[in-house]
């Protein structure tokens, strides 16, 4: 006899057709509640970030306030023992020295703050570290720096250290050698100059 192709070769579904559609509503019903569960850790995992980043805006904001709740500091000259009383641990102020000026950088708390990237410089001279891109203790000194060892391309990175700090941060006097005295500096000298930085 000849296949005329109207006959099946393969098993035959007396179901109707029922046995698909059963497959597909189990298939259809398991990967909802798969979607359903990865929804639901897709918005636990954004919800304990959201929660995160909320904390850390607020003790930003806190650092923050703290920083602006400090009156303008007074023009004086320091030296290397009183500036290192300013290292935001021993007073919430924080100074450091860039090329014999001492600028206060409580506002930047998060870079020279203890856990900041910078911290090592808090209440120090950071003029040969700065210089040498050195964030080692080992890159500061204890007494009086006179960088005269340094080359002219160190010398040349430590004047514009000191120049973006001029920018960006309050003046408050200088960084005193051995034997110096410090400037008597006038009230008049000292609202001038905080006028310029506002």
């Amino acid at each position: 006899m000849a296949d005329d192709g109207d006959s099946s070769s393969g098993p035959v579904d007396t179901s109707g057709g029922q046995g698909a559609s059963d497959e597909s509503d189990g298939l259809s019903l398991g990967g909802m509640l798969l979607n359903i569960s990865i929804l639901a850790v897709i918005v636990a995992i954004v919800f304990v970030v959201y929660r995160r980043w909320v904390r850390r805006i607020g003790a930003d904001a806190a650092q923050g306030s703290e920083a602006a709740s400090l009156p303008k500091m007074r023009r004086r000259d320091f030296s290397l023992e009183q500036l290192g009383e300013y290292d935001g641990l021993q007073n919430p102020r924080i100074l450091m020295a860039v090329n014999n000026k001492v600028f206060d950088v409580t506002t930047g708390k998060k870079f020279y703050g203890k856990e900041g990237p910078y911290g090592i410089f808090a209440g120090r001279d950071a003029s040969r570290g700065l210089a040498t891109f050195c964030l080692e203790k080992d890159a500061l000194r204890d007494e009086y720096d006179d960088l005269s060892d340094l080359n002219a391309v160190q010398m040349e990175s430590v004047r514009e250290w000191e120049m973006q700090f001029m920018e960006k941060y309050d003046y408050v006097g200088r960084l005193l050698k051995p034997g110096d005295e410090p400037s008597e500096y006038t009230d008049e000298e000292d609202v001038k100059d905080h006028l310029k930085h506002d």
